[in-house]
């Protein structure tokens, strides 16, 4: 058989599966119309990788709230503009005279935006600090948080979740995502409910007043809501006075409880007091003095592998970090978002890629204002697969069924383990993005956007969607 002709007969085949109301499959149509999505609310399109022909597009011009799909564009950006190496440095200063192990004078940290300087990053940190002898600060811890311009409105102005993690803000020293991890421990046997903090500032006061009941253990915000939680930053206080199910046996929940200073302040003092150093000063905003001296510098993990933590889990802060870290490297610090959007609008350009209706504000999609058409995520992800960092790029998507934000959906599906898709979903908006490899060996980009007050009832059709492009069967 000749080449034309087996185009031609699988576009025959691509196009008697796709003949359905709409120009939809008609099983994609179905689920569409079950969860009472309009047409004009959803858009698609689909096209074999390096082929310049769509397989299917509907609306795949309109321009839509892309959510966390969004991270695609920031993540090959980064890539391609900082490289898969990359590493964020956090470096220590001392200002003022170290002597025999005692340092009369303050700690300067300076930070550039480090996404994953967590709570054990931060302890090599300050072990190394140990290690060099550093024992004890005479003087107050300096945050140079230079790199970032500061961002200037409240974490809860999204979606009112003021402590959820997934809100907070940008920060150039960025620590443990400023959250605190909280561990609930059913005891049967005393009849109580144990709570654990991590890490555990000094000055946190923990008010636990949980009675433990019976029943089923709820999931996700319906768990958090049984616990009538009470957070207090200026306080720092964190109260629970609901009920916990003892058949929860073990949950966890991540608050962003204190503000950036207040949250290095208390995770220092626990670290540093644990490895044997001593500090009484306090925490302030401040920069690198010119008669300050090098002390240390600590490197992040690579760029590829925050990458893929970014978008195997969609977090939302990475995302952040990422995005002003390309604004700090390409125009400079400090970083501003729209400095970073006209970063990767112009990459764009330079790469062919002419992103018209593209709209970054924070370039994670938890934003009301950030859009994309189908058309255009489809062009990225086009150059994301002749870009030599394609290797990077598709490992840090979620696999159907196997891993990440996927790992539950398509099991025992013949789509299972053959699709790298990154989903996105707000209250108004459910997207998916990535790549299929179809029953007969051939690779599609797939991308598929619905805007509209019931689009999370639409997961069955985006799965339909999935399917159809793996086998296209009438």
């Amino acid at each position: 058989m000749s080449v034309s002709r087996a185009v031609g007969l699988l576009a025959l085949t691509f196009s008697i599966g796709a003949s359905a109301q709409e120009g939809w499959p008609s099983s994609v149509f179905k689920e569409l119309r079950a969860a009472g999505l309009p047409g004009a609310s959803a858009a698609a399109l689909v096209q074999e990788v390096d082929s310049p022909r769509y397989t299917l597009s509907v609306n795949h011009r309109t321009a839509m709230n892309p959510a966390s799909v969004m991270k695609l564009v920031t993540a090959l950006a980064a890539l391609e503009l900082l490289g898969p190496a990359y590493r964020w440095k956090t470096e220590a200063y001392l200002d003022g005279t170290l002597t025999d192990g005692v340092l009369a004078g303050n700690l300067v940290l300076k930070g550039y935006g480090d996404p994953k300087l967590n709570q054990e990053s931060l302890w090599m940190l300050l072990r190394a600090l140990r290690a060099k002898g550093l024992r004890e600060i005479r003087g107050d811890l300096i945050l140079d948080r230079g790199q970032f311009e500061p961002t200037q409105r409240d974490p809860g102005q999204f979606d009112g979740e003021t402590f959820r993690p997934y809100n907070v803000l940008p920060d150039a020293l960025l620590v443990n995502f400023r959250s605190l991890r909280f561990s609930f421990f059913a005891e049967p046997e005393q009849g109580s409910v144990r709570i654990d903090v991590d890490p555990r500032p000094p000055g946190l006061e923990l008010i636990n007043r949980l009675k433990v009941s019976q029943g089923p253990c709820p999931e996700g915000r319906a768990f958090r809501d049984l616990l009538k939680p009470a957070f207090d930053s200026g306080k720092q206080s964190a109260s629970f006075s609901g009920q916990f199910p003892l058949s929860c046996g073990e949950r966890v929940i991540n608050v962003a409880l204190l503000e950036p200073n207040a949250h290095v302040s208390g995770v220092v003092r626990q670290l540093w007091g644990e490895i044997g150093g001593s500090w009484t000063g306090s925490v302030r905003d401040g920069s690198v003095t010119p008669g300050a001296r090098p002390f240390h510098v600590h490197e992040s993990i690579a760029l590829a592998e925050i990458v893929r933590d970014m978008n195997k889990y969609s977090n939302n802060v990475i995302a952040r970090q990422l995005f002003l870290t390309i604004g700090a490297e390409i125009g400079g610090p400090p970083a501003r978002a729209d400095q970073a959007a006209r970063a990767i609008r112009q990459w764009l350009e330079a790469r062919g890629v002419a992103a018209t209706d593209l709209v970054m504000e924070n370039g994670s999609g938890l934003s009301r204002l950030e859009r994309s058409s189908a058309a255009t995520l489809a062009a990225i992800l086009q150059l994301a697969w002749r870009s030599s960092v394609m290797p990077e790029f598709m490992a840090s998507m979620p696999v159907a069924a196997v891993d990440g934000t996927m790992r539950r959906r398509l099991k025992n599906d013949g789509v299972a383990g053959n699709a790298h898709i990154k989903t996105g979903l707000l209250s108004d908006a459910r997207a998916m993005a990535g790549y299929v490899l179809d029953a007969r060996g051939r690779r599609h980009i797939v991308v598929m956007l619905v805007n509209h007050p019931s689009a999370h009832q639409s997961q069955a059709a985006f799965d339909a969607l999935l399917r159809w492009v793996y086998d296209p069967k009438p």
